[in-house]
C-alpha cells in the first residue's frame, strides 16, 4: 500500500518523509484544490527529500477547461519541473463538453519525459468516468488517476472506486483514491475498494485544516496502520 501526502512547503515535505509518506504531491493554494508551486519551491523540496515528488501543474482554479495560453503555460511549467528533478507531474484537462481534452493532454505528454503522470481530480467532473478511464488507458505515459469516484468524498463512492480499480487492472494505470479519507476508516476503505494507493491532505494536519502544518503523530499513526 502506497501513501501519498500533500506538501505545500519544504517543512511539510520533510515531516511527511520522516513520518511514513511514500510519495509527495507538491502544490500551492491548498484551499483552491491545488495550483502549480513556484519552481524555487520545487527545487528545494526535491533537494530536501529522497521520496518521489509529484508536482501539480494547474495554472488557475477557474475551471479545468484551458485556453491555448494556459496550455503554453502548463508546458513551460512541465519543462521546468522536469529540469528540477521531480519524479512526476499531476495534471488534468477537460473539454467544454465534459470529456478529457485529448489534444491538450497529448501536447503536454510530449514534454513529460520519464516523469510519471497523474491525471488529477478533473476526472471527477467527467460525465462518464468509465469512458474517461478508457481514454486515459490509450496514453501509457499516464500512470495513475487521482479520484474520489465522482464529486462526493471517496468514502461515499466505494462501489464506483472498486469498479474503476477492477476496470484498470492489468493496464498499467493505477487508481489513487483521495478526498475525504481519514485514518479511522482507511482499512475498511482499502478492503472494500481494492485500491493500492491512497492520498491524504488536510486529514493529517493539525486540526485537520489544510492551512495548518502536518501533524507528525497523526501521519505516523496512519502510515503505520496502512503499512502493516
Amino acid at each position: 500500500m502506497l501513501l501519498e501526502i500533500i506538501a505545500t512547503c519544504v517543512e511539510d515535505a520533510i515531516t511527511a518523509e520522516k513520518n511514513g509518506a511514500d510519495r509527495l504531491e507538491l502544490i500551492t493554494a491548498i484551499t483552491e484544490g491545488g495550483l502549480t508551486p513556484g519552481i524555487g519551491l520545487v527545487k528545494e523540496v526535491v533537494k530536501a527529500v529522497s521520496i518521489p515528488v509529484h508536482v501539480m501543474v494547474r495554472p488557475h482554479s477557474r475551471s479545468f477547461v484551458y485556453s491555448s495560453h494556459d496550455i503554453a503555460t502548463m508546458i513551460a511549467e512541465i519543462k521546468a519541473i522536469r529540469e528540477a528533478g521531480a519524479a512526476g507531474v499531476v495534471l488534468g484537462m477537460l473539454t467544454a463538453e465534459g470529456k478529457i481534452d485529448e489534444a491538450s493532454l497529448a501536447k503536454m505528454l510530449e514534454w513529460t519525459g520519464a516523469m510519471q503522470v497523474t491525471f488529477h481530480r478533473a476526472f471527477d467532473e467527467l460525465e462518464d468516468q468509465f469512458e474517461g478511464l478508457r481514454t486515459l488507458q490509450k496514453y501509457p505515459a499516464v500512470t495513475r488517476i487521482l479520484t474520489s469516484g465522482g464529486p462526493q468524498p471517496a468514502p461515499q463512492a466505494i462501489p464506483r472506486i472498486r469498479e474503476l480499480v477492477e476496470q484498470s487492472a492489468g493496464s498499467g494505470l493505477k487508481i489513487l483514491a483521495g478526498n475525504g479519507l481519514k485514518w479511522e476508516i482507511i482499512h475498511d476503505f482499502i478492503n472494500q475498494t481494492g485500491v493500492g494507493e491512497v492520498h491524504f491532505g488536510s486529514a493529517v494536519r493539525y486540526g485537520r485544516s489544510g492551512l495548518k502544518p502536518i501533524d507528525p503523530v497523526e501521519l505516523r499513526s496512519l502510515a503505520d496502520s496502512i503499512h502493516q
